[in-house]
Protein backbone atom coordinates (compact mmCIF):
# COMPACT_ATOMS: atom_id res chain seq x y z
CA UNK A 1 0.00 0.00 0.00
CA UNK A 2 1.41 3.62 -1.07
CA UNK A 3 0.96 6.02 1.81
CA UNK A 4 2.62 9.34 2.73
CA UNK A 5 4.92 7.87 5.77
CA UNK A 6 7.68 9.65 3.63
CA UNK A 7 6.54 12.75 5.84
CA UNK A 8 5.30 14.45 2.56
CA UNK A 9 2.85 17.21 3.01
CA UNK A 10 -0.66 17.95 1.36
CA UNK A 11 -3.16 20.67 1.51
CA UNK A 12 -6.33 20.02 0.73
CA UNK A 13 -8.54 23.42 -0.36
CA UNK A 14 -12.08 23.60 0.08
CA UNK A 15 -14.97 26.95 -0.57
CA UNK A 16 -16.25 25.63 2.91
CA UNK A 17 -14.31 23.66 5.94
CA UNK A 18 -16.36 22.64 8.79
CA UNK A 19 -15.06 23.05 12.21
CA UNK A 20 -17.48 20.91 13.85
CA UNK A 21 -15.64 21.82 17.20
CA UNK A 22 -16.38 25.00 17.38
CA UNK A 23 -19.38 24.55 14.92
CA UNK A 24 -18.32 27.05 12.05
CA UNK A 25 -17.49 27.43 8.77
CA UNK A 26 -13.83 28.49 7.68
CA UNK A 27 -14.39 29.68 4.36
CA UNK A 28 -11.66 28.60 1.43
CA UNK A 29 -9.54 27.10 4.49
CA UNK A 30 -6.79 24.64 3.70
CA UNK A 31 -6.00 21.15 5.64
CA UNK A 32 -2.91 20.03 5.80
CA UNK A 33 -2.00 16.93 6.04
CA UNK A 34 1.10 14.60 6.60
CA UNK A 35 2.05 10.68 7.57
CA UNK A 36 -1.71 10.50 6.89
CA UNK A 37 -2.49 13.20 10.13
CA UNK A 38 -3.70 16.17 10.14
CA UNK A 39 -1.12 18.97 11.03
CA UNK A 40 -3.41 21.89 10.53
CA UNK A 41 -5.75 24.29 9.41
CA UNK A 42 -4.60 27.22 7.56
CA UNK A 43 -5.69 29.91 5.45
CA UNK A 44 -2.85 29.07 3.03
CA UNK A 45 -1.42 26.08 1.57
CA UNK A 46 2.64 26.30 3.25
CA UNK A 47 5.05 26.12 0.04
CA UNK A 48 6.85 22.61 0.35
CA UNK A 49 2.54 21.33 0.58
CA UNK A 50 1.15 19.31 -2.75
CA UNK A 51 -1.92 21.20 -3.12
CA UNK A 52 -4.81 19.28 -3.91
CA UNK A 53 -7.60 22.05 -4.78
CA UNK A 54 -11.15 20.19 -4.12
CA UNK A 55 -13.14 23.32 -5.14
CA UNK A 56 -16.68 24.19 -4.60
CA UNK A 57 -17.84 21.65 -1.67
CA UNK A 58 -17.78 21.58 2.00
CA UNK A 59 -14.63 19.09 3.56
CA UNK A 60 -15.31 18.03 6.77
CA UNK A 61 -14.30 15.34 9.31
CA UNK A 62 -15.10 11.95 8.42
CA UNK A 63 -18.30 10.07 9.71
CA UNK A 64 -18.65 7.85 12.39
CA UNK A 65 -21.19 5.48 12.21
CA UNK A 66 -22.19 3.97 16.14
CA UNK A 67 -24.59 1.20 15.27
CA UNK A 68 -23.75 -1.05 12.52
CA UNK A 69 -24.27 -4.84 11.09
CA UNK A 70 -21.73 -4.99 8.38
CA UNK A 71 -22.59 -8.99 8.30
CA UNK A 72 -26.29 -8.56 8.11
CA UNK A 73 -28.40 -7.63 5.04
CA UNK A 74 -32.40 -7.05 5.15
CA UNK A 75 -33.10 -10.71 3.46
CA UNK A 76 -31.28 -12.03 6.63
CA UNK A 77 -34.48 -10.84 9.18
CA UNK A 78 -36.65 -12.88 7.42
CA UNK A 79 -38.23 -16.22 7.55
CA UNK A 80 -36.05 -18.18 6.83
CA UNK A 81 -32.99 -16.70 8.14
CA UNK A 82 -29.07 -16.82 6.34
CA UNK A 83 -28.03 -19.69 8.73
CA UNK A 84 -30.06 -22.11 6.60
CA UNK A 85 -29.08 -20.99 2.89
CA UNK A 86 -25.98 -18.66 3.28
CA UNK A 87 -22.65 -19.83 4.19
CA UNK A 88 -20.19 -18.18 6.61
CA UNK A 89 -17.85 -17.76 3.93
CA UNK A 90 -20.81 -16.28 1.48
CA UNK A 91 -21.44 -13.86 4.68
CA UNK A 92 -18.29 -12.50 4.60
CA UNK A 93 -17.66 -11.63 1.50
CA UNK A 94 -21.53 -9.38 2.05
CA UNK A 95 -19.04 -8.45 4.81
CA UNK A 96 -16.46 -7.29 2.76
CA UNK A 97 -18.74 -5.18 0.37
CA UNK A 98 -20.79 -3.85 3.03
CA UNK A 99 -17.74 -2.56 4.41
CA UNK A 100 -16.42 -1.32 0.91
CA UNK A 101 -19.53 0.67 0.30
CA UNK A 102 -19.68 2.25 4.14
CA UNK A 103 -16.38 3.77 3.33
CA UNK A 104 -17.78 4.91 0.00
CA UNK A 105 -20.47 7.17 1.23
CA UNK A 106 -18.56 8.99 4.07
CA UNK A 107 -17.94 6.41 7.25
CA UNK A 108 -14.60 6.18 8.00
CA UNK A 109 -15.12 5.01 11.07
CA UNK A 110 -17.92 2.44 12.57
CA UNK A 111 -18.64 0.31 16.11
CA UNK A 112 -20.38 -3.12 14.38
CA UNK A 113 -22.82 -3.77 17.40
CA UNK A 114 -22.78 -7.71 16.82
CA UNK A 115 -21.95 -10.14 14.14
CA UNK A 116 -25.40 -12.00 13.57
CA UNK A 117 -23.94 -15.25 13.83
CA UNK A 118 -20.85 -14.94 11.72
CA UNK A 119 -18.68 -16.07 13.79
CA UNK A 120 -15.25 -14.40 14.50
CA UNK A 121 -16.46 -12.25 11.23
CA UNK A 122 -16.45 -9.11 12.82
CA UNK A 123 -13.14 -9.25 14.54
CA UNK A 124 -11.86 -10.44 10.79
CA UNK A 125 -13.15 -7.90 9.06
CA UNK A 126 -11.91 -5.52 11.30
CA UNK A 127 -8.79 -6.63 11.55
CA UNK A 128 -8.31 -6.92 7.72
CA UNK A 129 -9.36 -3.23 7.05
CA UNK A 130 -6.58 -2.01 9.77
CA UNK A 131 -4.31 -4.36 7.84
CA UNK A 132 -5.11 -3.17 4.57
CA UNK A 133 -6.19 -6.14 3.35
CA UNK A 134 -9.63 -4.63 2.20
CA UNK A 135 -11.07 -1.20 2.38
CA UNK A 136 -13.58 -0.11 4.82
CA UNK A 137 -13.89 1.98 7.90
CA UNK A 138 -11.34 1.37 11.09
CA UNK A 139 -14.08 -1.12 13.54
CA UNK A 140 -14.77 -1.36 16.94
CA UNK A 141 -16.47 -4.80 17.45
CA UNK A 142 -19.44 -6.44 19.96
CA UNK A 143 -18.87 -10.23 18.89
CA UNK A 144 -21.73 -12.34 19.49
CA UNK A 145 -23.84 -10.02 22.07
CA UNK A 146 -25.48 -11.57 25.04
CA UNK A 147 -29.17 -12.57 25.22
CA UNK A 148 -31.23 -14.47 27.46
CA UNK A 149 -33.14 -18.23 26.69
CA UNK A 150 -36.12 -17.64 24.93
CA UNK A 151 -35.58 -13.94 24.51
CA UNK A 152 -34.01 -11.69 21.96
CA UNK A 153 -32.21 -13.32 19.11
CA UNK A 154 -33.68 -16.43 19.26
CA UNK A 155 -34.87 -18.60 16.22
CA UNK A 156 -35.99 -21.63 16.79
CA UNK A 157 -39.06 -20.71 17.80
CA UNK A 158 -40.14 -21.04 14.67
CA UNK A 159 -39.07 -24.34 13.73
CA UNK A 160 -39.76 -27.94 15.21
CA UNK A 161 -38.19 -28.06 18.44
CA UNK A 162 -36.67 -30.75 17.85
CA UNK A 163 -34.37 -29.62 15.39
CA UNK A 164 -31.55 -27.87 16.70
CA UNK A 165 -30.34 -24.68 15.32
CA UNK A 166 -27.67 -22.81 16.66
CA UNK A 167 -28.26 -19.89 18.70
CA UNK A 168 -27.48 -16.03 16.88
CA UNK A 169 -26.19 -14.72 19.88
CA UNK A 170 -24.60 -16.01 23.35
CA UNK A 171 -27.61 -17.06 25.89
CA UNK A 172 -26.99 -16.57 29.45
CA UNK A 173 -29.39 -16.99 32.40
CA UNK A 174 -27.16 -16.39 35.11
CA UNK A 175 -24.74 -14.37 36.78
CA UNK A 176 -21.81 -17.58 36.00
CA UNK A 177 -23.01 -17.87 32.33
CA UNK A 178 -22.69 -14.12 31.42
CA UNK A 179 -19.55 -13.78 33.18
CA UNK A 180 -18.20 -16.51 31.47
CA UNK A 181 -19.62 -15.41 28.26
CA UNK A 182 -18.30 -11.45 28.51
CA UNK A 183 -14.54 -13.07 29.28
CA UNK A 184 -15.18 -15.33 25.93
CA UNK A 185 -15.77 -12.66 24.14
CA UNK A 186 -12.89 -10.25 25.09
CA UNK A 187 -10.77 -13.22 24.78
CA UNK A 188 -11.75 -13.59 21.06
CA UNK A 189 -11.17 -9.86 20.31
CA UNK A 190 -14.38 -7.84 21.62
CA UNK A 191 -13.89 -4.23 21.91
CA UNK A 192 -17.29 -3.91 23.14
CA UNK A 193 -19.80 -6.10 24.75
CA UNK A 194 -23.31 -5.75 23.67
CA UNK A 195 -26.47 -6.97 25.74
CA UNK A 196 -29.81 -7.31 24.89
CA UNK A 197 -31.64 -5.49 27.98
CA UNK A 198 -35.45 -5.65 26.12
CA UNK A 199 -36.50 -7.89 22.92
CA UNK A 200 -37.84 -6.45 20.05
CA UNK A 201 -41.07 -5.47 18.38
CA UNK A 202 -42.07 -8.76 18.05
CA UNK A 203 -42.38 -9.04 22.43
CA UNK A 204 -44.17 -5.24 22.52
CA UNK A 205 -46.88 -5.94 24.40
CA UNK A 206 -49.59 -4.38 21.97
CA UNK A 207 -52.23 -2.25 24.31
CA UNK A 208 -49.38 -1.16 26.62
CA UNK A 209 -46.66 -1.19 24.11
CA UNK A 210 -44.31 -1.99 27.23
CA UNK A 211 -41.17 -4.56 25.62
CA UNK A 212 -39.70 -7.62 27.63
CA UNK A 213 -37.58 -6.99 30.20
CA UNK A 214 -34.66 -9.26 30.07
CA UNK A 215 -31.76 -8.86 32.24
CA UNK A 216 -32.33 -7.48 35.91
CA UNK A 217 -30.66 -4.09 37.61
CA UNK A 218 -28.08 -6.37 39.22
CA UNK A 219 -27.55 -8.74 36.22
CA UNK A 220 -26.45 -5.44 34.15
CA UNK A 221 -24.18 -3.98 36.94
CA UNK A 222 -22.34 -7.38 37.25
CA UNK A 223 -21.95 -7.63 33.69
CA UNK A 224 -20.56 -3.78 33.31
CA UNK A 225 -18.67 -3.84 36.20
CA UNK A 226 -17.21 -7.52 34.38
CA UNK A 227 -16.04 -5.50 31.55
CA UNK A 228 -14.71 -2.58 32.93
CA UNK A 229 -11.99 -5.03 34.71
CA UNK A 230 -10.90 -5.54 30.60
CA UNK A 231 -11.40 -1.60 29.94
CA UNK A 232 -14.46 -2.23 28.27
CA UNK A 233 -18.02 -0.60 27.69
CA UNK A 234 -21.31 -1.79 27.35
CA UNK A 235 -24.05 -0.94 24.96
CA UNK A 236 -27.23 -2.01 25.61
CA UNK A 237 -30.54 -2.87 23.39
CA UNK A 238 -33.20 -1.64 25.31
CA UNK A 239 -36.87 -0.59 23.46
CA UNK A 240 -37.96 1.66 27.31
CA UNK A 241 -39.89 0.20 29.92
CA UNK A 242 -37.95 -1.21 32.91
CA UNK A 243 -35.82 -3.15 30.38
CA UNK A 244 -34.46 0.22 29.65
CA UNK A 245 -34.02 1.85 33.57
CA UNK A 246 -31.91 -1.47 34.38
CA UNK A 247 -29.54 -1.01 31.24
CA UNK A 248 -29.29 3.02 32.00
CA UNK A 249 -29.08 2.26 36.33
CA UNK A 250 -26.62 -0.33 35.25
CA UNK A 251 -24.09 1.55 34.14
CA UNK A 252 -23.93 1.13 30.66
CA UNK A 253 -22.07 3.41 28.60
CA UNK A 254 -24.74 3.35 25.34
CA UNK A 255 -27.98 2.90 24.81
CA UNK A 256 -29.38 1.16 21.69
CA UNK A 257 -32.67 2.38 19.79
CA UNK A 258 -34.94 2.90 22.66
CA UNK A 259 -38.38 4.18 20.67
CA UNK A 260 -40.33 3.57 23.61
CA UNK A 261 -38.54 5.36 25.95
CA UNK A 262 -40.35 7.30 28.77
CA UNK A 263 -39.54 10.75 30.13
CA UNK A 264 -38.27 9.12 33.48
CA UNK A 265 -35.89 6.94 31.13
CA UNK A 266 -34.69 9.99 29.21
CA UNK A 267 -34.48 11.42 32.62
CA UNK A 268 -32.41 8.97 33.69
CA UNK A 269 -29.79 9.02 31.12
CA UNK A 270 -29.38 12.58 31.76
CA UNK A 271 -28.19 11.52 34.95
CA UNK A 272 -26.61 8.50 34.59
CA UNK A 273 -24.64 10.08 31.04
CA UNK A 274 -26.09 7.72 29.13
CA UNK A 275 -25.60 8.16 25.03
CA UNK A 276 -28.59 7.45 22.96
CA UNK A 277 -28.04 5.59 19.77
CA UNK A 278 -31.58 5.98 18.47
CA UNK A 279 -31.12 4.04 14.97
CA UNK A 280 -34.69 5.72 13.50
CA UNK A 281 -34.96 4.57 9.94
CA UNK A 282 -34.45 1.11 10.71
CA UNK A 283 -37.93 1.27 12.23
CA UNK A 284 -39.15 4.02 10.01
CA UNK A 285 -38.37 2.22 6.35
CA UNK A 286 -40.66 -0.75 8.31
CA UNK A 287 -44.11 1.02 9.00
CA UNK A 288 -46.47 -2.14 7.49
CA UNK A 289 -49.44 -2.15 9.96
CA UNK A 290 -50.65 0.44 12.59
CA UNK A 291 -48.66 -1.08 15.42
CA UNK A 292 -45.31 -0.18 13.48
CA UNK A 293 -46.71 3.30 12.43
CA UNK A 294 -47.51 3.66 16.74
CA UNK A 295 -44.38 2.27 17.30
CA UNK A 296 -42.26 4.84 14.84
CA UNK A 297 -44.52 7.62 16.43
CA UNK A 298 -43.43 6.86 19.51
CA UNK A 299 -39.90 6.82 18.74
CA UNK A 300 -40.34 10.41 16.91
CA UNK A 301 -41.84 11.72 20.03
CA UNK A 302 -39.49 10.06 22.46
CA UNK A 303 -36.34 11.58 20.26
CA UNK A 304 -37.82 14.83 20.36
CA UNK A 305 -38.04 14.65 24.15
CA UNK A 306 -34.39 14.03 23.89
CA UNK A 307 -33.42 16.82 21.94
CA UNK A 308 -35.02 19.26 24.95
CA UNK A 309 -33.83 17.55 27.66
CA UNK A 310 -30.32 17.81 25.88
CA UNK A 311 -29.95 13.84 26.18
CA UNK A 312 -26.94 13.12 24.00
CA UNK A 313 -27.14 11.33 21.24
CA UNK A 314 -24.91 9.79 18.99
CA UNK A 315 -25.32 8.69 15.29
CA UNK A 316 -26.10 5.34 14.38
CA UNK A 317 -28.35 3.42 11.78
CA UNK A 318 -28.32 -0.18 12.19
CA UNK A 319 -27.22 -0.42 8.59
CA UNK A 320 -28.19 -4.20 7.67
CA UNK A 321 -31.45 -4.09 8.99
CA UNK A 322 -31.91 -2.32 5.65
CA UNK A 323 -29.82 -2.22 2.54
CA UNK A 324 -26.09 -0.61 3.16
CA UNK A 325 -25.47 2.63 1.15
CA UNK A 326 -28.57 4.13 2.82
CA UNK A 327 -27.22 5.08 6.39
CA UNK A 328 -27.38 9.15 5.17
CA UNK A 329 -31.05 8.84 5.43
CA UNK A 330 -30.74 8.86 9.26
CA UNK A 331 -29.49 12.54 9.06
CA UNK A 332 -32.51 13.21 7.22
CA UNK A 333 -34.77 11.68 9.71
CA UNK A 334 -32.42 14.11 12.29
CA UNK A 335 -33.35 17.33 11.29
CA UNK A 336 -36.55 16.13 10.07
CA UNK A 337 -37.63 15.51 13.60
CA UNK A 338 -36.27 18.83 15.04
CA UNK A 339 -32.59 18.33 15.16
CA UNK A 340 -30.23 21.29 13.44
CA UNK A 341 -28.30 20.16 10.93
CA UNK A 342 -25.34 21.27 12.37
CA UNK A 343 -26.09 18.89 15.74
CA UNK A 344 -26.70 15.85 13.21
CA UNK A 345 -22.99 15.99 12.12
CA UNK A 346 -22.23 16.38 15.24
CA UNK A 347 -23.54 13.28 16.35
CA UNK A 348 -21.53 11.71 13.88
CA UNK A 349 -18.30 13.17 14.64
CA UNK A 350 -17.15 14.80 17.61
CA UNK A 351 -20.04 13.08 19.70
CA UNK A 352 -19.64 9.50 18.16
CA UNK A 353 -16.01 9.94 18.78
CA UNK A 354 -16.89 10.64 22.64
CA UNK A 355 -19.06 7.78 22.98
CA UNK A 356 -15.94 5.47 21.74
CA UNK A 357 -13.37 7.54 23.71
CA UNK A 358 -11.48 8.47 20.61
CA UNK A 359 -11.51 12.41 21.05
CA UNK A 360 -9.17 14.06 19.34
CA UNK A 361 -8.37 11.20 16.94
CA UNK A 362 -11.26 10.70 15.20
CA UNK A 363 -14.65 12.61 14.03
CA UNK A 364 -12.25 16.30 14.18
CA UNK A 365 -10.17 17.79 12.36
CA UNK A 366 -7.96 18.73 15.32
CA UNK A 367 -4.03 18.57 14.85
CA UNK A 368 -3.33 15.43 15.45
CA UNK A 369 -6.41 13.66 14.38
CA UNK A 370 -6.19 11.09 11.79
CA UNK A 371 -6.87 12.45 8.19
CA UNK A 372 -10.32 11.55 7.52
CA UNK A 373 -12.17 13.78 5.27
CA UNK A 374 -14.92 13.96 3.54
CA UNK A 375 -16.41 16.44 1.09
CA UNK A 376 -19.80 16.83 -0.10
CA UNK A 377 -21.39 18.99 -3.08
CA UNK A 378 -23.51 21.75 -1.39
CA UNK A 379 -24.24 23.01 2.11
CA UNK A 380 -24.87 20.75 4.47
CA UNK A 381 -25.66 22.97 7.22
CA UNK A 382 -28.33 25.06 5.07
CA UNK A 383 -29.71 21.13 3.54
CA UNK A 384 -28.96 18.26 5.19
CA UNK A 385 -29.90 15.96 1.68
CA UNK A 386 -25.97 17.68 0.92
CA UNK A 387 -24.41 14.49 2.61
CA UNK A 388 -26.02 12.26 0.14
CA UNK A 389 -23.54 13.75 -2.47
CA UNK A 390 -20.31 12.60 -1.35
CA UNK A 391 -17.16 13.17 -3.63
CA UNK A 392 -14.12 12.80 -1.76
CA UNK A 393 -13.47 10.47 1.03
CA UNK A 394 -9.91 10.06 2.68
CA UNK A 395 -9.03 7.99 5.33
CA UNK A 396 -5.73 8.28 7.24
CA UNK A 397 -4.70 10.31 4.18
CA UNK A 398 -5.34 7.97 2.01
CA UNK A 399 -8.09 8.67 -0.98
CA UNK A 400 -10.26 6.03 -1.50
CA UNK A 401 -13.29 8.02 -3.56
CA UNK A 402 -12.62 10.88 -5.95
CA UNK A 403 -15.13 11.57 -7.90
CA UNK A 404 -14.33 15.32 -9.30
CA UNK A 405 -10.66 14.08 -9.88
CA UNK A 406 -9.12 16.26 -7.83
CA UNK A 407 -6.30 14.02 -6.27
CA UNK A 408 -5.27 12.48 -9.38
CA UNK A 409 -1.73 13.46 -9.49
CA UNK A 410 -1.40 12.32 -6.34
CA UNK A 411 -0.76 8.67 -6.87
CA UNK A 412 1.08 8.17 -3.62
CA UNK A 413 -2.18 8.66 -1.64
CA UNK A 414 -4.52 6.50 -3.36
CA UNK A 415 -5.10 3.61 -1.63
CA UNK A 416 -4.11 0.54 -3.49
CA UNK A 417 -4.40 -3.27 -2.14
CA UNK A 418 -1.86 -4.62 -0.55
CA UNK A 419 -0.26 -7.61 -2.36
Amino acid sequence: MNDTSDGTQYAIRARRVLDVDRGEYLDDAVVVIADGVIQSVVDSAPRDATLIDAGDVTLMPGLIDCHTHMLLRPEDQVWPPAILFKTQVYRMAEGVAAARRALEIGFTSARDTDNEQVWHGDTALRDAIARGVIPGPRMWVATDAISITGGDMRIDDMVNPELKLPDVAAMADSPDEYIKEIRRQIQIGADWIKIYCTSTRKDVERETMEPLHQFTLEDVTRMVNEAKRYRRDVAAHAYGGSGAQAAIRGGVRTLEHGPLLLEEDLQAMLECGTYWVPTMQTYYKRQFSDFERNFVKRHEGAFKRGLELGVNVAFGTDVGSFPHGEQMDEFDLMVQYGMSPLDAIRSATVVAAELLRKTGSIGTLAQGAHADLVAVDGDPLADISALHRVRLVMKEGKVFRDDHRVADGVEQIHWQPSR
